[in-house]
């Protein structure tokens, strides 16, 4: 076995040795080749001003052209090698770059190798030591630093000597004997440490951090290769060496050290993959470290996570105040004109390195059981939102990436629910002292949101982006710690709407504060901490109130914003009564909803569904005054559904108590029913005038809506029916007003009123609902005329008598006669079509069924009455007919 790994060593050692001896063997090479092509380009130029002198003389032959040479490809340089003061403009990694990278390594592989080997043998020396115990442990360390002193010395001495520019014949191996002996010095470093624990964590840091000064300097004056070779490398050390530290949280500060290193090193070179490699090697060492030694790691990796992107922000610009300049980043790439620049690379890397770190932090603290862990995340992802905000103010580039830090606070508060529920049981005990968790987080919500107003008020390009921030952080924040935590329990439900109401009361004076300084002529960040203040009072409101002081308190904030915007120019109060209009309306209908308004006390009902409707009515009146189309059309077609609701209501529980049944599936409650699914539907056809985003979901649920009315209404007109008497369900009230006005007109005349609502529809649908309408009205009258012949115990078919016969017959004759009035005082011809038109009816139904059916007195008078009518009718009809002429004779000119 000590055979073998010996056998392994001389390898590893073999490798590098016979690439130094066959670069070095043909170390004049390049200069041969190079001074070769410089010959054959000057006789070509030659040859050409030879010809251009002389056309007509030809040479005897031909020239005898050069032998290709094959030159290797130099290594690609994704961004400028020459130091630049200000950040460069090229994309790190193009498909061009990326082309020349892979030839760049299939040409010259064999330098990695060597690097890689050689870093190895400085590590495998001291593992093999400690295997077989053949030298003390000092000097298996002293070996190692010997070993990775002199590969760094035979690289200084080569680049002194000989050069390390791509055009030397000794390119490239320089950086490959310093980066391997960097390698080394890290790993004896960390061997001392780990293996053999001669030194203290603080020492270990101490010799790092001088091993990578010595790298920070070497990378400055070597190509790209050191540092490459030397982050890569050092940043897996650890992994390789292995060993056993009680506390393993100190490698964390050694990645630091490394990943600043690169990117120091690329902060002067400029050459951008170097700051990419370091960083991904750095969030990836720190991940890898947490996974193998688990909780002790994960509060100092959280830390670890913030120092990286701190080193991202402020390396590659040089200077400890951030000074980004350009477009946010978030609208550089994803709101990018065709033809427009990439975002700089530095704050590309400052938006990678402050993703990773979000997502990182997130990932370590959500869902924790550990109170220190939890609180650690939360303070560095504040602390996060805050330096973005304040220390770099001057980077205007980096603004919208505060937003990144600040989600993953609220997904990390989002999972401190089991701390929460911990605390709260606690607090439940006697004497127990109040829990302020929640206190002292909504407390930092309120922080970030002021500081963000701050840093709007400075002013910039993102100063709108930063005070939509600053109004809807705290808010969200206090919502997410409702809905995830349930707070009431322990604080109590006053206490916890105090936390409301101070929020709202802060989103009011930084109100104050952004109308100070916009002016009357600019109210867009006034209104975003208006609306966020008036989103506080109903949250508060939510938290205090009952199910239908609720409703009314929500619809008066609708009113207080439809208010705000009448005085103030706010057109973005429209957001918040759209939002307000969908709440509300999902109270009324779902929660709580038709049944608890059809059971409980009148008052609250009345509270609930009359002040909604109110409200609407009042705010209606105040957008109109204000011009707002799209808020007014919502307002509009609010105060309708509303409406609607409300009367459908009072109409139910006015039969149910004056009647004294109870409420089962019957005709009147199941017409009510439709009447409020209808109106609900046509509500949202009216609001498909507006547009938008919204226009897909409002024909979806004004379909829905209209589709569950009309299986109600196919249920009232059959199986409900008091003339089918399936269930049994009989009519109730007196002989014209009773429950079958509920049934059958109440339905008919909201249609009609959405006929003439709603003219902006397609024709098809107008006609459509024209027609059920009438065809309701009909059935109403028909059952009617029954019910005050017959009474309520006798509506079932069959059976019907002369007077009843009758009865159908005048009434066909009144509403054609309506008709025909109608036409007359509106000079409508389509009415006066459609008089004759039920009047025709009449008269085939006195011919052929009424002849047949009637007897006696009755029948005579019925012809007579019909003559007498036709003729009135017949003579009017002419007369409206040559009125109308006369009237387009006179028109014409």
């Amino acid at each position: 076995m000590e055979a073998l790994f010996a056998l392994a060593i001389l390898l590893v050692f073999a490798i590098p040795v016979a690439v130094i001896y066959l670069l070095i063997s043909n170390a004049g090479l390049r200069r041969r080749v190079a001074a070769l092509e410089e010959s054959s380009s000057s006789d070509v130029v030659e040859e050409k001003v030879t010809a251009r002198a002389e056309p007509k003389s030809l040479p005897a032959k031909p020239l005898a052209s050069p032998q290709p040479v094959t030159v290797a490809p130099k290594a690609p340089k994704l961004e400028s090698d020459d130091p630049v003061e200000g950040p460069p403009k090229a994309i790190v990694m193009t498909r061009n770059n990326f082309g020349l990278l892979i030839a760049w390594i299939m040409q010259n592989w064999f330098y990695a190798v060597s690097a890689v080997s050689l870093a190895l043998a400085g590590i495998f020396l001291v593992l093999y030591g400690v295997e077989q115990g053949l030298l003390p442990p000092s000097v298996r360390i002293a070996a190692a630093f010997a070993f990775g002193a002199a590969l760094v010395g035979a690289g200084e001495y080569i680049r002194r000597r000989y050069g390390d520019d791509e055009n030397s014949s000794t390119a490239y191996l320089p950086s490959t004997f310093s980066g391997a002996g960097i390698v080394t010095l890290f790993g004896a470093v960390l061997a001392a440490r780990l293996l053999y624990g001669f030194i203290g964590p603080e020492i270990a840091l101490v010799g790092m951090a001088l091993v990578g000064a010595i790298a920070l300097v070497l990378g400055w004056f070597y190509g790209p290769l050191l540092a490459g070779v030397g982050v890569i490398g050092a940043m897996a050390a650890p992994f390789i060496v292995g060993g056993s530290s009680d506390d393993p949280s100190w490698l964390l500060a050694y990645f630091a050290i490394v990943a600043v290193v690169g990117l120091a090193i690329d902060t002067l070179r400029r050459w951008a993959w170097v700051s990419v490699i370091s960083l991904v090697m750095g969030f990836g060492a720190g991940a890898l470290l947490v996974l193998d030694a688990g909780w002790q790691v994960q509060p100092f990796f959280v830390m670890y996570c913030a120092l990286l992107v701190a080193a991202a922000i402020a390396i590659p610009v040089r200077t400890l105040t951030p000074n980004h300049d350009g477009t946010p980043l978030s609208l550089a790439l994803f709101a990018r004109a065709k033809g427009d620049a990439w975002p700089e690379f530095p704050t590309r890397l400052a938006g990678g390195a402050i993703l990773a770190a979000s997502i990182a932090i997130v990932l370590t603290v959500f869902d924790t059981s550990r109170a220190d862990l939890f609180w650690i995340g939360v303070i560095v992802l504040a602390g996060m939102v805050l330096a973005l905000l304040t220390w770099a103010r001057h980077a205007s580039a980096l603004t919208d990436l505060a937003a990144l830090p600040a989600t993953a606070l609220i997904v990390v508060v989002a999972g401190g629910a089991r701390l929460w529920r911990a605390q709260a049981s606690a607090a439940m005990e006697p004497e127990a002292a109040m829990p302020l968790m929640a206190s002292i987080l909504v407390l930092i919500g309120v922080t970030v949101s002021v500081v963000a107003a701050w840093r709007s008020l400075r002013g910039g390009q993102a100063q709108i982006f930063v005070a939509i921030g600053a109004a809807v952080f705290a808010p969200v924040l206090a919502i997410v710690i409702e809905v995830f935590w349930s707070p009431i329990t322990p604080l109590g439900t006053y206490t916890w709407a105090l936390h409301a109401m101070a929020i709202g009361a802060v989103m009011v004076v930084m109100a104050e504060r952004f109308a100070r300084a916009d002016g009357p002529d600019e109210r867009q960040r006034m209104s975003f901490a208006v609306l966020s203040a008036l989103a506080c009072i109903a949250f508060g409101v939510v938290i205090v109130f009952t199910t239908s002081a609720l409703t009314t308190a929500l619809a008066i904030t609708v009113v207080a914003a439809a208010w705000l915007d009448r005085q103030f120019n706010l057109p973005l109060m429209g957001l918040y009564i759209l939002a307000g209009i969908a709440t509300i309306g999902y109270r009324l209908v779902v929660d709580p909803g038709l049944e608890w308004a059809a059971d409980a006390p009148i008052f609250e009902m009345l509270l609930s569904h009359g002040g909604a409707a109110l409200a609407f009515a009042v705010s209606w009146a105040f957008v109109k005054t204000a011009k707002r189309p799209r808020s007014e059309v919502l307002l509009e077609s609010a105060v309708f559904s509303s409406t609607a609701i409300l009367l459908s209501l009072l109409l139910y529980r006015s039969i149910l108590y004056w009647s004294g049944e109870v409420a089962t599936i019957s005709h009147w409650s199941v017409g009510i029913g439709a009447t409020i699914w209808i109106a609900l539907g046509l509500t949202q056809l009216r609001r498909l005038e507006i547009g938008g985003a919204l226009l897909v979901l409002r024909k979806i649920l004004g379909a829905g809506f209209l589709l569950i009315g009309a299986l109600q209404l196919a249920l009232v007109v059959s199986v409900l029916n008091p003339v089918f008497d399936v269930f049994g369900n009989p009519v109730l009230g007196p002989r014209l007003f009773n429950t079958l006005t509920s049934a059958y007109l109440l339905p008919a005349v909201i249609l009609a009123l959405g006929y003439k609502w709603l003219r902006g529809l397609p024709s098809i649908l107008r006609i459509s609902f024209a027609a059920v309408s009438v065809g309701l009205a009909a059935l109403w009258l028909t059952l009617t005329i029954r019910h005050f012949w017959r009474g309520s115990s006798e509506m079932s078919l069959p059976g019907i008598g002369q007077p009843e016969l009758y009865s159908y017959t005048l009434a066909l004759l009144v509403v054609g006669a309506g008709l025909f009035y109608q036409s007359l005082a509106r000079s409508s011809v389509p009415l006066r079509k459609a008089g004759l038109v039920v009047i025709g009816l009449a008269v085939a139904k006195v011919f052929v069924i009424d002849i047949s059916g009637l007897g006696g007195l009755i029948r005579v008078f019925s012809l007579m009455f019909l003559g007498l009518a036709l003729a009135g009718l017949a003579w009017l009809n002419r007369w409206a007919a040559e009125r109308n002429k006369r009237s387009e004779e006179t028109e014409v000119p």
